[in-house]
């Protein structure tokens, strides 16, 4: 292939930067470019280097990707060459991977030249590449790299898959290595990398790191810059997917789920409402119910001058929470008020006890209830006693939590939910007990941006927090009291309308 260029280079990399423009009819950027030209002079020179990629999200990885793709194998189109592509699924990920570099190379210079076959492999001429999942089930082994290795949503995969199978495929012919991925954790075959990398260059001066959080995308598009503005404002920098997705920083697992200024955020200046005599319409209440009744058993054995009999009990949490409309007719704000908590107690007994509170004393327009486990039948229970409408049974699953715990993080940094009050001079059981889960419970990070919680060890409980990421759950969805319905026909209400997670994984507040 002869392509034009402005400074008459006919190399990898001054042929790419014309490849870009006039056949993929998408130019890419200085940052993309400054990646883009060091894994090129890496392939060119034969050096084997192993690059990482970490762009914020919509910043242009991919097709950063596709169009190296596309070029190498318009270039060993004659000679020949395999490019071995990996993600950690082949749906979506490398099959959106596929599209895109079809897209690319949809143009009137490649007619007749590009084949498909068995589904994960597309040709230019005798050059190839192979797309592979990286699912540590996956048979992937026999592959061979010549021209690159590419791992994609490298913080995804499994470091043991990508050591065992894939850094291999670049050994016979030295290949050029090129991981792509945001920030997760500091174990991830990503951040491995990184600081393997770091080392290197420390040595020798070379960059084998291209690192763009969002600023340096804003600072190219202004209106991608508006938008992450506005998402950390909304969810707060600390939240793991500001972090994580847009500022590129490796969360640490062992620091507090909530850092200092959430839970500070967490404290509100009402008083505790312990007896709600004559609940009046004008107040909307709502719960969060996580359901208890077993004995915990260390995963360890029994520990030594464990001498507590509840230190090991499960109890059911339930938190009571009050929503009110903001001055500003924004999102309700959710004030807990009261927290029930009861070690020990039978399950009929819970059930009779919950009937009551829920229906009589407080009159819950939302009820959100574990229904895991020994919660399965209490829910159940539950919702035919109060009403389907009322009650929502909430199954625990590791991609539910995850959902969960998202939600919690966003409604508690967006400062609308806090915690009573205490009155005296030195705590209530109560608040004591949450305040102590909520200073000591850890992230519990997965592949895939999986987020949940635990409680360590020693302290042995995060019943308070599960209830309060339910009340959280309960407030995004509660029909308004009847008096209200009646006074503001002309309004919509914000209760009544059920607000969409993005990305799945955190609620708008």
């Amino acid at each position: 292939m002869t392509v034009e260029t402005r400074d008459g280079q006919s190399t990898l990399r001054g042929g790419f930067t014309a490849f870009s423009t006039q056949i993929a009819g998408r130019p890419l950027r200085a940052y993309q470019l400054e990646a883009a030209n060091a894994i090129l002079a890496s392939i060119e020179g034969g050096m084997g280097e192993t690059f990482v990629v970490m762009m914020a999200r919509q910043m242009g990885k991919n097709e950063l990707s596709a169009q190296l793709e596309a070029w190498l194998l318009d270039q060993a189109s004659e000679t020949g060459g395999t490019i071995v592509k990996a993600a950690p699924t082949f749906r979506p990920q490398l099959h959106t991977s596929l599209a895109r570099l079809s897209g690319v190379l949809r143009h009137p210079h490649h007619d007749g030249k590009v084949k498909r076959a068995h589904g994960y492999r597309l040709a230019v001429g005798n050059a190839e590449a192979i797309f592979l999942s990286a699912s540590p089930t996956a048979h992937v082994a026999g592959a061979t790299a010549s021209l690159l290795l590419e791992i994609d949503e490298g913080q995804d995969v499994d470091f043991d898959k990508y050591t065992r199978d894939f850094r291999p495929m670049a050994a016979a012919a030295n290949a050029t290595t090129v991981i792509y991925g945001t920030a997760w954790t500091p174990d991830t075959v990503v951040e491995r990398q990184r600081e393997t990398n770091e080392a290197r260059t420390a040595i020798d001066g070379r960059q084998r790191n291209f690192i763009y959080d969002w600023t340096v995308g804003a600072a190219h598009n202004p209106a991608y810059g508006r938008f992450v503005a506005s998402e950390i404002e909304r969810l707060g920098a600390g939240h793991p997917l500001i972090r994580t997705q847009y500022l590129l920083q490796a969360l640490d697992g062992h620091t507090c789920l909530f850092p200092p200024e959430y839970r500070l955020l967490l404290r509100g200046s009402h008083a505790r409402v312990t007896d709600p005599t004559g609940p009046n319409d004008e107040v909307t209440y709502i719960a969060g119910i996580d359901v208890g009744g077993g004995v915990e058993v260390p995963t360890d054995g029994p520990q030594v001058g464990d001498t507590d009999p509840n230190k090991h009990r499960d109890s059911t949490v339930v938190t009571i929470a009050e929503v009110s409309d903001t001055p500003d007719g924004g999102h309700p704000i959710t004030r807990i008020v009261e927290t029930y908590w009861w070690t020990g107690l039978p399950l009929h007994e819970q059930c009779a006890r919950l009937i009551h509170l829920m229906r009589e004393t407080w009159r819950c327009r939302r009820v959100v209830v574990d229904a895991s486990g020994l919660g399965t039948d209490l829910a159940s229970r539950l919702s035919r006693a109060i009403g389907p409408t009322v009650v929502e049974p909430y199954v625990f699953t590791v991609a539910t939590k995850s959902r969960l715990t998202y939600h919690l993080l966003a409604h508690v940094s967006s400062g609308r939910m806090h915690m009573w009050a205490e009155a005296g001079t030195y705590p209530s059981p109560e608040a004591r007990e949450f305040w102590s889960q909520v200073t000591s419970v850890r992230p519990v990070l997965r592949a895939g941006n999986q987020l949940g919680y635990s409680a360590p060890k020693a302290r042995g409980h995060d019943d308070f927090v599960t209830s309060l990421a339910l009340v959280s759950w309960a407030s995004r969805n509660v029909p308004p009291n009847p008096a209200q319905a009646l006074l503001r026909t002309d309004q919509p209400s914000h209760r009544h309308i059920k607000r969409p997670l993005a990305s799945g994984r955190e609620g708008r507040f």
